[in-house]
Order: C-alpha cells, then structure tokens, then sequence
C-alpha cells in the first residue's frame, strides 16, 4: 500500500472517532455542468437578495480559484437526524417550529473544531511519513460547493431538492471540507438514486423548486425566515405556517431516510436547555433575553427583528385569539418589519380590518 494510501486509511479510522459519518476524496474541480447550474441559478436571480453567490461565483465554480495549491479535497459528512419526524411539531399551531440543524449548538463550531483536528492529524501523518502537507478548513461560509465536491468523493448525490442525499445516512447531513496539497487517492462519485420520486418537490408549501434539481431561494421559506432581511411577502405568509427558523419539509419526506438515524454527536443531540417553543413566551423577548436564550445557536444570527417577524407570521396562522395579547404591542414596535407583520398577525386573529 502506498503511503498516501495508507494516510487515507488512518484518516478514514480518525474520522470516525471524531463523529463523522464518512470521508472521501474528491478531485479539486468541478464538472462542467455544475458550473453552469451556478450560472443559471444566479442568472435567473434565484438566489434572492444573497449577493455574494454572485460576488464569489468564479471562486465557487473552481475550487482551485479559492486555492491554486490545492491537490486533493477531503469531504466529511456528520449526521444531525432527529429522533422523531420533525413533521409532527407543524401541528402544533400555537408553538414555533425551528429547523432541525438549529435547535442545538451551532454546528460551524461543533463541525469546525473535529475538522481541525483531523487536518491536524493529516499534517502529522504526512511529516511522519516525509511528506509535505498544507491544509485549509472549510465548514459552509467559505465559497466553497461542497455538496457537488461530497458527489465526487462518492458521499451522496444532490437529490431533486438540490440538498445531499447518501443511501447510508439520507438527506440529515452537515458537510465539511479540507483542502490540502497532497495527492491522495480519490473516491469514485456517486450516482443519482432519486429516480422517479419527486416527494421533495410535491410537499412544498411555497412552490420553490421550479423543476428537479432546481431551487428558487425567493420562494424558499429557509430562505424568507433566515436570510431574507425585509418584510415577507404576503403571497408566502399564510405557507409558513408556524415555522419561525427554516424549513425541513423537503429534507423529512426523502425515502432514503428510512436508512437514517438520529444523531450520535452529544452536542447536534442534546436537548437544549431553557429554550421555550411557545409562540405567547417568544412574543416577549427582548432583544437581550433573545440573545440570551439564543446564544450559541444558529438562530442568534437573524437577530431579535427577524425572528420576531416570523414568530408573528406564525401567530397570525395560528388562529389562537389567546395570542392577540402577546402580538398587539408589536404594532408599535420601533422596527418596520416587525410592526407589518404584526399588523397582518392581528389581521387574521380578527383584530384589525382591512
């Protein structure tokens, strides 16, 4: 066995222990054609109002852009699946439904910190064995595509929700890369194992994928509920239902998650401590308990106005009058957004006329 062959093979025994589900090796390039899906996407402005897509378009489509040295890709997956359907919580009108991903500790921390560790070890094992070695770590805020790079280390394939989906774990995914100039043998890309199935497109709420494989982020209510930075649009508000952080519709209803299992990592599973679902005690925060409640969660991010522009939309669609206390004072709340969606919240409890 050669020696990059033999580093590989630690690797892979080191990534386990670390909480990974799998490692592969992908070449740094991209295929053609998901070069020009990037185009197409930003061409036909689905990107929505998140500028940088276009503003690192060059980066994101040659890796080898973002790091000419760059010789091979390590791709990690790590596994956040809930214990149950995360389907059932959309029942429960009167509490805020938070994506699955976001209702622990962050996981840019949790991931970032394992994959430091594995390059650490790739650095010593490459000095062991005499060998060069420069790495860099990205977790998602890099422009980097790491979904295309995890199909080309044979880790899944993008299904028709343009999300990755593995036939070992399903759509529950976080995926991680290290870039390094070694050159390490490289996995064999998986294949599309969609096949007639469009589940993922049928059950959204807003319509947001256009065609298979396709994802139009201005209908997309991750997008409304987390990046979006205005007002949501009326045509969308009643589609939201109670979901105040992300959506995980198209991601629960994947067949391929009948092989998956629910997380392993202690800190994407352990139930978080002191953090209310219940639209009336959410409706009080402010900015400080917010941040409080918050900290060290995904959710801090949108910041106070965001978040409690969307636990309004979700209190206007839950038909509750009990919640009308707990919306009225936000009609003269200092932020614009929060005082539209307030207003249409005490619309359709019945409290204000057109």
């Amino acid at each position: 066995m050669s020696k990059p062959a033999k580093i590989v093979q630690e690797l892979r025994k080191q990534a386990q222990l670390l909480g990974f589900d799998s490692l592969g090796i992908a070449e740094p390039t991209h295929q053609k054609r998901t070069s020009e899906a990037l185009k197409s996407f930003v061409e036909a402005k689905h990107h929505a109002t998140m500028s940088w897509m276009n503003d690192t378009i060059g980066r994101r489509s040659d890796p080898k852009t973002l790091w000419p040295e760059v010789r091979s890709i390590l791709v990690l997956t790590m596994n956040y699946g809930p214990e149950t359907d995360p389907l059932l919580q959309l029942q429960k009108s009167t509490e805020g439904t938070v994506s699955v991903y976001a209702r622990h500790r962050d996981y840019h921390d949790v991931i970032k910190g394992r994959l430091k560790t594995l390059a650490s070890k790739l650095s010593a094992l490459a000095s062991k064995n005499d060998i060069d070695c420069q790495i860099k770590v990205f977790v998602d805020t890099a422009p980097v595509m790491e979904k295309p790079l995890a199909e080309r280390a044979g880790l899944g394939w993008q299904g028709k929700h343009t999300n990755l989906v593995s036939r070992k774990s399903g759509s529950w995914l976080f995926i991680g890369s290290i870039f390094t100039t070694l050159d390490l043998p490289r996995d064999e890309a998986e294949v599309d194992h969609c096949g007639s199935c469009s589940d993922c497109i049928d059950i959204c709420p807003t319509d947001a994928f256009p065609a298979p494989y396709k994802l139009d982020a201005r209908r997309c209510i991750s997008y409304l509920t987390i990046e979006h930075k205005g007002m949501i649009p009326e045509e969308f508000r009643k589609a939201m239902g109670n979901r105040i952080f992300g959506c995980d519709d198209c991601l629960a209803v994947c067949p391929w998650n009948k092989f998956a299992r629910a997380a392993e990592e202690m800190k994407l599973s352990a139930p978080p401590t002191e953090r209310p679902h219940d639209l009336q005690t959410l409706l009080s925060f402010s900015d400080a308990k917010f941040r409080q409640v918050y900290a060290g969660s995904p959710v801090k991010r949108i910041g106070r106005d965001r978040f409690i522009r969307n636990c309004l939309i979700a209190a206007g669609n839950s038909h509750s009058p009990g919640l009308i206390a707990a919306v009225q004072p936000h009609c003269a709340d200092s932020s614009d957004i929060v005082r539209n969606a307030a207003d249409w919240a005490m619309l359709q409890l019945g409290e204000l006329k057109k």
